[in-house]
């Protein structure tokens, strides 16, 4: 005999939610859970040789916070993500503004299609545009030799932190335009009106009214931002010419060149560590604001 309540359970929403979510989450589960489950495991077993010795030991965190070359990659890492997130959020904010505030309602989605065209091309090539650009022949110098402005190509172009970061912006702009375009498409256009009616300047109304508002967003650029290019690989090894590796790079070199495992995977839960928090520190002050603007 059926029981109705579990019959009723069963047609509820929440099992249909249930239901709905379940593949994606079982997906999750197996490709994301299960290869970090593992790492989190090797990360506190012994190396041995070209093999794994399952004696839990907290050797490889002391290895990874003690170690001068470890701890100055992961500072490293740390720093240029930090400049380029301020770089990308600083460019990012008036183009979003504009879009937002200047352009006709009617050209706003031609804007936010030319602004999602980098998105067209692979990130690899991207990248590997600008080494192009910034390389020792490339365009930047091969056009100011033909302009007899210099004799010899500029060497500091390329393989430097600054060509990292300009690289880096340029690829994650578009990641940072759009959710602030979003939170200031929220924005009452009434408040603004209403601050200069008051007498404030334009330049007041926007620090005042129009950036606070739209703070959310900003947080969420910084964020969106922030993760993916603390662990990036591809940029140190082509912008950087693997002279100045970062995170991700010391976890391959360790991971397969090394063949250590164990300290492999301390550093790399060691940086998930560091961005975990200062993603929950940034969240915990956006709610904090979200609440002095109440």
């Amino acid at each position: 005999m059926t029981n109705p309540n579990r019959t009723r359970l069963w047609r509820s929403e929440g099992a249909s939610g249930l239901t709905l979510i379940s593949p994606p989450l079982i997906y999750a589960v197996l490709m994301l859970a299960a290869p970090l489950a593992t790492m989190a495991v090797y990360s506190v077993f012994t190396d041995g040789y070209l093999t794994i010795e399952p004696i839990l030991t907290a050797q490889n965190y002391i290895d990874t916070w003690t170690d001068v070359l470890y701890r100055s990659v992961m500072l490293r890492s740390l720093l240029v993500s930090v400049f380029v997130t301020a770089a990308t959020v600083i460019l990012a904010y008036p183009v979003a503004y504009f879009v937002s505030f200047n352009v006709d309602p009617s050209k706003k989605s031609m804007w936010l299609f030319l602004i999602t065209i980098p998105f067209w091309t692979s990130y690899l090539i991207r990248v590997f545009m600008w080494k192009v650009i910034l390389g020792y022949n490339g365009v930047i110098n091969s056009g100011l030799k033909a302009l007899h402005i210099i004799d010899q190509p500029l060497g500091w172009l390329n393989y430097n932190v600054g060509a990292m970061v300009l690289t880096l912006a340029h690829a994650y702009a578009p990641f940072a335009i759009l959710p602030i375009y979003v939170a200031l498409e929220k924005i009452d256009r009434s408040l603004m009106e209403a601050g200069q009616d008051l007498g404030e300047t334009r330049w007041t109304t926007f620090l005042r009214v129009t950036l606070p508002l739209s703070m959310p967003g900003v947080i969420a650029a910084v964020l969106i931002v922030f993760i993916p290019t603390i662990g990036d690989y591809v940029t140190p090894n082509l912008i950087g010419g693997g002279k100045i590796p970062m995170i991700a790079n010391a976890i391959e070199k360790l991971m397969l060149k090394a063949d250590n495992k164990p300290l492999g995977s301390a550093i790399a839960i060691s940086a998930m560590l560091i961005v975990g928090l200062v993603s929950v520190l940034f969240l915990f002050l956006n709610r904090r604001f979200m609440r002095g603007q109440r």
